[in-house]
């Protein structure tokens, strides 16, 4: 438990919205409200969010780094599929806010590591003069 407390807590957010938004995207195409009835291949669309979840419990920031552009497709998808009636559109809203919260939270954690690796390369740039 005091593990997870040391650990920033939108990497843990970010986390989270990855693993809720894997979730919704298989619940809601294979039987929540599916494109043909059974589901479809539309259900793999969830898969890319598996590869991330690991890298982003660890706090890798390459991981972060991809991740924040990936979740951007849930967010395409989400405002797209917004525009459908019934259960697709409260779908669609939960993904936008799962992959809009996931997006956001990334963000906040990695603008610190890019200042500081910023400052760390303009430093060496101005000892290597």
């Amino acid at each position: 438990m005091l593990k997870i407390l040391a650990k920033n807590p939108y990497q843990l957010l970010a986390t989270a919205a990855f693993i809720d938004l894997f979730i919704l995207c298989i619940a809601w195409e294979w039987f929540i409200s599916p494109l043909r009835p059974g589901g479809s291949w539309l259900i793999l669309k969830g898969v890319p969010l598996l590869f991330a979840i690991p890298g982003l419990w660890k706090g890798n920031v390459y991981t972060m780094q991809w991740a924040s552009m990936l979740i951007l497709l849930y967010i395409t998808e989400g405002l797209v599929r917004i525009l459908e009636t019934g259960t697709n559109f409260w779908m669609a809203l939960l993904e936008i806010i799962l992959a809009t919260t996931g997006f956001v939270c990334l963000l906040i954690v990695l603008k610190p590591i890019k200042q500081e690796a910023k400052s760390l390369a303009k430093q060496k740039l101005q000892a290597d003069q």
